[in-house]
């Protein structure tokens, strides 16, 4: 994760780790077939030389690439890995396809209003449930960044190592529906929503895409959820 100046609540990119050279050059082939700009990026990033970025339809920055070599010294504390991003946009259901057709993201889930509209899209492009989502919103702006701790028995570490910061958890625990994953939320410094979360599901290939109806048990199957409308 790298920090840097700028307004609160907002997202300066996001990145993902693709598996190798060949799979790299795949995907910025498939980019650019879709006639989308592709950019090179030089610095400030995690990746190795050769790295790409391209913008979305809402402007939000996202990068590809291999990742460097770490050869700093490893920090101390409790685990949980970054695990997905999650945006909010005036047009999710654009967004969502952009993701698909683009980059080759694949869809989990969706979750849809009474009326048949598009609220939230849940998308992977490994086999866990989503690595990125979109809802949908008054907005386009950066919702919240998710780390995974990996069981149940972590998120309550992670509940009493806020405790211990004096940091209050602002949602949670509680299960969502969509991924079916447990999960606890605190605001950070920037008033961001930040998610740790465990147990994340686990979705084969074949597995046909959910639909969930927009609804506060779907949010959280065991209590209050949080609508984004």
């Amino acid at each position: 994760m790298l920090f840097k100046h700028g307004s609160p609540k907002t997202l300066a990119s996001a990145g993902y780790a693709v598996k190798d050279a060949e799979e790299l050059a795949r995907l910025e082939s498939a980019i650019r077939s879709e006639s989308w700009p592709v950019e090179r990026l030089t610095e400030g990033t995690l990746f190795q030389p050769g790295a790409i970025s391209i913008r979305d339809p809402d402007q939000n920055e996202i990068h590809f690439g291999l990742l460097a070599d770490d050869d700093k010294p490893k920090v101390s504390g409790l685990r949980a890995r970054l695990q997905h991003i999650v945006v909010a946009s005036r047009q999710a259901r654009r967004i969502s396809e952009f993701y698909q057709k683009v980059l080759g993201f694949t869809l989990s889930d969706n979750v849809i209003d009474e009326t048949g509209q598009l609220k939230t899209a849940f998308l992977r492009c490994s086999p866990e449930h989503h690595s990125f989502a979109v809802f949908q919103a008054s907005s386009d702006r950066f919702d919240h960044h998710c780390y995974e701790a990996g069981d149940w028995s972590l998120i309550r570490d992670w509940g009493d190592h806020f405790a211990s910061k004096n940091v209050k958890v602002e949602w949670g625990p509680g299960r969502h529906g969509p991924g079916n994953n447990l999960f606890l939320f605190v605001h950070d410094l920037d008033d961001n929503w930040l998610e740790i979360s465990a147990e994340l599901e686990i979705v084969h290939e074949s597995r046909p895409v959910g639909v969930w109806p927009e609804s506060e048990r779907t949010l959280n199957l065991w209590g209050k959820g949080h609508l984004r409308t």
